[in-house]
């Protein structure tokens, strides 16, 4: 080991509570389709000098030869064909922002419905949610109505953990920079979000006119000026350079879960993701789960630098050798090898049902999503409804769970069908909340919609 473990975490240690060095955070770009999320970020990129003018000029001219000149913006993100010819985001896209005391990594999200799971591996690697809203008449309303994805996309952040949430209230140069609509959209927001979990004081709300670039970084332009009547509060920049970091648990045991995996540039094979706890280093060997095999950390990258170590809360490129590439797949975990996540196919969590029309009844087939990974699951046992408030049994064993009802449950992972054969599931690597709060969250979907979301209590096997 290039350094021990206790250096390691000394150092880790001092840089968190360090003064004066840019803080890391973690941001999440969520909203309905077509709210304006990647254009937003990618003026944002070139605001902040990003995005350079030559590729901007690139992005222009490719987009208006397939007439699609107003995604321009949307380009600096949306970098595949079908993501361009279409004209909407299908993967989590990652780029680094610097603020003046902040180090951010963007994570834009998919608002479309069908791309929801990539949505939610974009959300578990996130610290705050930038939620983009559409202010133009008609549109908001369709985002925000029972099966509009900015409803949907709050309550799942707010399920993975997600605390801190900036409203970004997008397109008001559409209705001549309307204050009385800003208002009704932050008055119909506001409720929801308290209702959804989310304290006011970690709530912001911003006008914004992304196409312009009107008050991202800035509102000193033309464009600005009917905004500049009755607004004079921070821009998007100073409302992000001011978030607050969570609190990092870099005592626990190594957690990584894999978002992504990829062909290293040199050799070898390449992960990525955000640490879920504890501290990792170059040189240290890793088990791979689920699975027997293990690798070794060749080097660390954070934002294209290599580094020594990472700590938690990091999001990370690693290169590893020592394996082979067919044995890592999205949503495996990396830990220690003498410190391993427990494999769980059958588990109690305490879950809060969403609003749901069908009810939740023992034997439900439902799909568990957990950071990157998604597997077929049953509900076993309905244990007990719970008081939300008090957290006191209501009544044991009740025969369904209706929308807003707080609940154990047992779950239990089923095998899947693929092709002609079954393929018996392995198990998730699983934690208890109480072990790691990264790790121990579970949404649970079914049909394509997410119905309840919650925590894991207890690991049965």
């Amino acid at each position: 080991m290039a350094l021990a473990k206790e250096k390691v975490i000394e150092e880790a240690r001092k840089l968190l509570e360090a003064e004066g060095i840019k803080k890391s955070i973690s941001i999440v770009v969520i909203g309905h389709v077509d709210a304006g999320k990647s254009t937003l970020m990618g003026r944002l990129l070139y605001d902040l000098g990003r995005l350079d003018e030559k590729t901007k000029r690139a992005n222009e001219k490719g987009s208006e030869n397939i007439g699609k000149s107003s995604f321009s913006w949307a380009w600096g993100l949306d970098g595949t064909t079908e993501e361009r010819e279409r004209g909407i985001t299908m993967d989590i896209a990652q780029q680094a922002l610097m603020t003046p005391n902040r180090l951010i990594t963007v994570l834009d999200a998919p608002g479309h419905k069908d791309f929801i799971p990539n949505m939610i591996s974009g959300a578990s690697q996130a610290d705050c949610a930038l939620l983009v809203v559409d202010s133009s008449t008609g549109e908001f309303e369709a985002g925000f109505q029972r099966a509009g994805q900015t409803r949907e996309h709050l309550l799942l952040v707010r399920s993975l953990g997600v605390t801190q949430v900036v409203v970004a209230i997008n397109k008001l140069d559409q209705v001549e920079w309307s204050q009385a609509r800003y208002k009704e959209i932050e008055d119909l927001l506001k409720p929801f979000l308290v209702q959804t979990g989310f304290h006011p004081s970690k709530t912001t709300f911003v006008p914004v006119g992304a196409m312009q670039g009107v008050n991202l970084a800035g509102r000193d332009m033309e464009e600005a000026e009917e905004l500049n009547v009755w607004y004079k509060g921070p821009t998007l920049v100073d409302i992000l350079d001011k978030l607050t970091p969570p609190v990092r648990d870099i005592l626990g045991p190594m957690r990584l879960p894999v978002s992504n995996v990829f062909k290293g540039q040199r050799t070898g094979a390449a992960v990525s993701g955000r640490i879920s706890g504890g501290v990792m280093q170059v040189g240290e060997k890793l088990a791979v789960l689920p699975g027997e095999e293990t690798a070794i950390v060749k080097s660390i990258e954070i934002e294209q630098d290599s580094v020594p170590w990472a700590a938690s809360g990091t999001n990370v490129t690693l290169y590893l050798t020592a394996i082979d590439p067919i044995h890592l797949n999205v949503g495996s975990v990396l830990c220690p090898p003498n410190n391993p996540v427990p494999i769980a196919a059958s588990f109690i969590a305490k879950l809060i049902v969403f609003d749901i029309q069908i009810p939740i009844t023992a034997g439900t087939a439902v799909e568990v999503f957990h950071h990157s990974k998604d597997l077929p699951a049953t509900t076993v046992k309905l244990i007990s409804t719970i008081d939300r408030g008090s957290g006191k049994v209501i009544k044991k064993n009740p025969r369904v769970l209706t929308k807003g009802t707080s609940a154990e449950v047992q779950i239990d992972l089923r095998n899947a069908q693929v092709g002609g054969g079954i393929l018996s599931s392995r198990g998730i690597p699983l934690e208890t909340f109480a072990a790691n709060k990264d790790m121990g969250r579970v949404l649970i979907r079914r049909g394509g919609e997410t119905i309840a979301a919650g925590v894991v209590t207890e690991i049965l096997g």
